[in-house]
């Protein structure tokens, strides 16, 4: 008997409950495991230096965020006695010593690529961060200069004393702890002061090149201020001067039930955010024991929670330096977007559409044909409404003036707008606002329910009917990440889409009762299911002993009733592939289980931003759609996953799928053990690659 044909029996003779702790991975682990993926391009030298910085940083700023929002969840799960552990079986607390034990030597690895690997390789190619202890005169009368200049009319210097207690620190904010010998001019000694960083400054500053040798020199506000800290406190002896910052629960706490205006209480949530409860604490690694005591017992943290690190605590501040250097040499090659040979005629698009579907993949075919068709729809006469989705667009939007032109020309333009677009909240406000005044009908959705959907409707005249024009995509109407994601955008005419599209949202502005759809799955009504159900009819054909196969991609995968059906189909002989970028809770390769399933992540130059579902025996076979597997995006958000109808088409995606899966420069696979293997290391530096591997076991 074949492993296949065993695997099809075992659900019927040898029941198997799916229920195990041992089958999952936990989330957050997963996470942390992504996190370490991004972590380990700063060491490819598949790719050029500044774009290895860049992964450095990215993994900061990834890192940032897990903390104010999946750590601190964890905290206030702790704070609310609610303990229940998930289907992993880990309770919240052994997740927080979890994430410990992993946190501490990716961030001791992140600052020793930065320090040992990157900053060296930058000053081989003349990029230099000048050091204090290598100021030449003239560089430190210059930054004398700019101290006297730029940073002590906008710093304000906290003494500590009974009148000046530890200060409410902004979230991830720089600051200084500094010890101090002598009385002030009131005749207090307290011994120490707070010396928060001027937020209004950049954190890298360059050196002008009259004062240097050539290249590109660069120095640390933070540099800059311990070698003049001793001036904010005149007749006064600094004994130590030591970076540190907070980082805070920045997750918003809107209490949905009783809001009568979801802004107003959005807009005084927003505050709260950059003073939320402290959950890290990262200190200079020289910063001495009784000042790290104090910062701990000021924050309520334990040293679980502190992080002492060799250099800036705040790296993401570097992401402005391959802006500020000349050297295209160091970043990736540009290349120019291609557009299909029937959207080039760029006159009207509507006749294009009419004639045909298009499906444009980012950032390899260019967004230009989206932005030109919501700019004619803006200015066509025939035009009647336009009616989009909005939840992340970036500043000076090209999408957002379209709309904010066809409102002033007299059409009847409605943009659902999600306020609660995480760290674009505040943004989104104002975009709100922006589009009231110009005439917009602005709703926020449902409350409740994040619009994650991406979505444009356009209503036009043709003759003596109206036709709908529709595009639905993977991503957002951002210009700027659309070049730095993969996403799909499909441009269609086809009536059942439109009017389901149209369905969604009625759904969304008005109410009243689930309106039937015919093609589009949407979430939280019928994709769950939908998805599901595909999944069964694999498992049918699998039984009916016909070739089952199933290729799902997706940013992430943790919902429990997709995962429970992959299992069952994976039981059943239905051959999986998965390709999940980051957090995945599925345990592929255990056996009777999931021996069936293959999992690969894939990180690269560009974010894997995709969500495509492949299944063998469906008509069609091919969705894409603004959802990844999760809970929150399948059961608390709006939604949409829409087939690929046209053959040409989805054999286009499902080619994009395979050559995913034939990837070898890129992807690790995930074993039953929950760990990821590089299928081929390249150029990696494999010393400090197997130690950064071997250091996050378990």
């Amino acid at each position: 008997m074949s492993q296949d044909q065993a695997s099809k029996k075992d659900p019927d003779t040898q029941p198997i409950s799916l229920n195990n702790p041992d089958f999952y991975i936990n989330r957050e682990i997963s996470h942390l495991k992504f996190n370490q993926r991004v972590l380990l391009q700063a060491l490819d030298y598949g790719h050029p230096l500044l774009e290895r910085l860049k992964f450095l940083l990215i993994f900061s700023s990834n890192l940032d965020e897990f903390f104010e929002i999946r750590v601190s969840g964890l905290f206030s799960r702790i704070d609310l006695e609610q303990e229940r552990a998930g289907l992993d079986g880990l309770p919240p607390e052994e997740v927080l010593h979890k994430i410990s034990e992993m946190c501490h030597p990716l961030v001791e690895q992140q600052y020793k690529i930065l320090n040992e690997q990157l900053i060296p390789e930058m000053q081989k190619e003349n990029i230099h961060f000048v050091r204090r202890g290598d100021w030449s005169d003239a560089q430190k009368d210059w930054v004398k200069t700019f101290f006297k200049e730029n940073i002590i009319p906008v710093s304000s210097p906290i003494g500590l004393d009974p009148a000046h207690p530890f200060p409410l620190l902004v979230n991830k904010s720089l600051n200084f702890i500094v010890s101090l010998e002598g009385k002030d001019a009131f005749g207090r000694e307290t011994g120490l002061a707070i010396v928060p960083a001027p937020r209004s400054l950049d954190r890298v500053i360059r050196i002008p090149d009259e004062l240097c040798e050539g290249g590109d020199n660069f120095v640390f506000l933070s540099s800059m201020i311990h070698a003049h800290v001793d001036s904010l406190f005149p007749g006064m002896t600094v004994k130590g001067c030591y970076q540190f910052r907070i980082t805070r629960n920045a997750d918003l706490d809107v209490d949905m039930e009783g809001v009568a205006d979801l802004a107003l209480a959005l807009r005084g949530e927003l505050a709260s955010r950059r003073f939320g409860r402290a959950i890290r604490l990262e200190v200079a690694d020289d910063c001495p024991d009784a000042l790290i005591d104090i910062l701990l017992e000021k924050t309520k943290l334990d040293r679980s929670n502190l992080y002492q690190v060799n250099g800036p605590v705040n790296l993401k501040r570097l992401m402005r330096i391959p802006s500020l250097v000349n050297r295209p040499d160091l970043s990736y090659p540009s290349f120019t977007p291609g557009i299909p040979k029937g959207l080039r005629d760029r006159k009207s698009m509507f006749t294009s559409i009419a004639k045909k579907d298009y499906l444009l993949m980012h950032p390899f075919e260019s967004f230009t044909p989206v932005i030109d068709l919501i700019r004619q729809a803006a200015v066509d006469p025939d035009v009647l409404a336009i009616k989009q989705t909005l939840y992340r667009t970036g500043d000076n939007s090209p999408i957002v003036h379209a709309l904010l032109e066809a409102a002033r020309n007299g059409k009847e333009v409605t943009a659902v707008v999600e306020l609660r677009a995480r760290f674009d909240e505040e943004e989104n406000l104002a975009l709100a606002a922006e589009l009231q005044a110009a005439g917009v009908v602005v709703v926020y959705g449902v409350v409740g329910y994040k619009t994650h959907s991406k979505m444009i409707l356009i209503v036009r005249r043709e003759g003596k009917k109206l036709r709908r024009y529709v595009h639905l995509g993977t991503g957002n109407y951002h210009v700027g990440t659309s070049r730095l994601y993969t996403d799909y955008s499909l441009l269609t005419a086809d009536e059942d889409i439109c009017a389901d599209v149209h369905k969604v949202f009625q759904q969304l502005t008005g109410m009243g009762k689930i309106e039937r759809i015919k093609r589009v799955l949407n979430a939280p009504f019928t994709l769950k299911a939908g998805l599901i159900e595909l999944i069964e009819q694999e498992i049918t054909a699998a039984n009916a002993g016909n070739k089952a196969r199933i290729i799902m991609k997706a940013n992430g995968l943790t919902e429990p009733d997709i995962i429970h059906a992959l299992y069952r189909a994976s039981q059943h002989g239905v051959s999986i592939d998965l390709i999940i970028r980051g957090m995945c809770c599925l345990r592929p390769g255990i056996p009777g289980v999931s021996e069936n399933i293959r999992v690969k992540s894939i990180v690269g130059r560009f974010l894997e931003h995709t969500r495509t579902y492949y299944f063998a025996n469906a008509q069609p076979s091919i969705y894409c759609g603004s959802a990844d597997l999760m809970e929150r995006n399948l059961n608390r958000r709006v939604e949409v996953c829409f087939p690929i109808q046209s053959s040409s088409l989805a054999n286009r995606v499902l080619y994009d799928l395979e050559a995913y899966l034939e990837d070898k420069s890129q992807s690790w696979v995930l074993g039953s053990d929950g760990e990821y293997t590089p299928q081929t290391k390249r150029d990696l530096d494999d010393g400090v690659q197997n130690r950064l591997l071997q250091s996050l076991k378990n």
